[in-house]
């Protein structure tokens, strides 16, 4: 016989609880529908950011004693 197939439980990464990763949890890797839209609206309002490096000071193009 063979045997089950475990599933893998992953951390929430909202609310810290445990979550199925799987292809049965719609909301994977959030436990839910709640944390999932939790952290969709913290990416929209800006609350999450991408680290980058700050943009270059503005620079003078062309000749420049027509500055």
């Amino acid at each position: 016989m063979a045997e089950p197939i475990s599933q893998k439980i992953v951390t929430c990464p909202q609310c810290g609880g445990d979550s199925v990763y799987a292809p049965s949890n719609v909301y994977r890797p959030f436990c839910s529908e709640r944390c999932k839209n939790l952290d969709l609206g913290a990416w929209a309002s800006e609350s999450f950011r991408v680290p980058t490096e700050a943009p270059p000071d503005d620079q003078v193009f062309g000749d420049a004693k027509l500055q």
